[in-house]
């Protein structure tokens, strides 16, 4: 996913196994098969996290969201999943940066009223 995110356009799974190999460690002695980042892009759309663009060939992939949008999801979910909501944003809050913590403090005051 971090490779759809940090591109702007779509890719084919082959540029995406390119960029995978120059990225990892995958380039040093073993091969990244394209029918396995297939699979795995075939498994991400099934699960809404890429679209396909059927029209092309080969067929062009991107990511769903920004990883910005994905992360913040997250946060939702695992708050929606405890029972105690204000012990996990506090707990939460207490554990961030003093530069995060004016951030946090900006984006609130230039928020919707509650």
């Amino acid at each position: 996913m971090d490779v759809l995110w940090d591109t702007a356009g779509s890719l084919s799974a082959n540029e995406l196994r390119d960029r995978l190999v120059d990225r990892t460690a995958v380039g040093q002695g073993k091969e990244l098969a394209s029918t396995t980042v297939l699979t795995v892009l075939s498994r991400l759309e099934h699960k809404g996290f890429v679209t396909r663009d059927r029209g092309t060939r080969p067929h062009l992939y991107r990511a769903v969201t920004t990883r910005a949008d994905h992360t913040a999801d997250l946060m939702h979910e695992v708050l929606g999943s405890v029972p105690d909501r204000e012990a996990a944003l506090a707990r939460f809050i207490g554990s961030v940066s003093p530069n995060e913590a004016e951030t946090l403090r900006r984006l609130l005051g230039t928020g919707p009223a509650a």
